[in-house]
């Protein structure tokens, strides 16, 4: 196996439209992150304009502290769902305001290939706020049309299990079809077959900022 490429921030933004958005994104790749760097997941709505969805808060926060996330990392936005193209000049505020608090190296978003026009409006002020962060863009199944992952990132059977635990965490949802255990785990093999790894998060590129260094010298060896 070629050995891979180490993929490290110290500060990472998650950046999601609604609840459970990051968490099916992403979730197996933040409980990984959230062990090792400071992360912020921030949801721009709440999501309680619907009186169906009254338990989502609850729901979400939930789900976050099965992925490691204390609840003083995890940020609700006062958004309006379905009416973000509406927002987009105070969406854009909001989210500069992040950065210049938070000042993330790497933001986690909705891919470019997203048609929900929340999901897709948060990918695209993210691109304007974020020039000069490293900007990847998640998979949120419902949602996607066209999403082929081309930056793969490797996780564990834990990462994997943490991943469906929070989801679970999800009672509104129990009877959607993407919240199936079966799908969430397939899906990681997926992705782990494209990167023959046995499971992976997939991302697409919206944009890469780095910096080439020298790798580090081979042990000399004795003659």
């Amino acid at each position: 196996m070629n050995e891979a490429m180490i993929f490290t921030g110290r500060r990472i933004l998650c950046l999601g439209a609604h609840p459970d958005d990051i968490e099916l994104g992403c979730g197996a790749l933040l409980h990984q992150m959230a062990a090792v760097s400071d992360v912020l997941c921030v949801t721009l709505s709440d999501n309680q304009k619907n009186p169906e969805l009254n338990h989502l808060v609850g729901e979400h926060y939930a789900s976050m502290g099965v992925l490691g996330m204390p609840s003083e990392k995890v940020i609700l936005g006062p958004f309006e769902t379905r009416r973000f193209p509406h927002a987009r000049q105070e969406i854009l505020e909001y989210i500069l305001d992040i950065r210049r608090k938070f000042r993330p190296e790497i933001v986690l978003t909705h891919t470019r290939n997203d048609i929900h026009q929340d999901h897709n409006t948060v990918m695209e002020e993210a691109l304007r706020a974020f020039r000069g962060a490293t900007v990847l863009g998640f998979d949120v199944l419902r949602s996607s049309y066209g999403f082929f992952p081309n930056f793969l990132v490797e996780v564990s059977e834990e990462d994997v299990e943490k991943k469906i635990a929070a989801l679970a965490e999800y009672k509104t949802y129990t009877n959607r079809y993407y919240f199936s255990p079966e799908i969430t785990r397939s899906t990681l093999i997926r992705h782990g077959a494209l990167a023959e790894r046995p499971y992976a998060e997939g991302f697409d590129i919206l944009r890469i900022v780095s910096v080439f260094g020298r790798p580090p010298e081979a042990p000399q060896t004795a003659s």
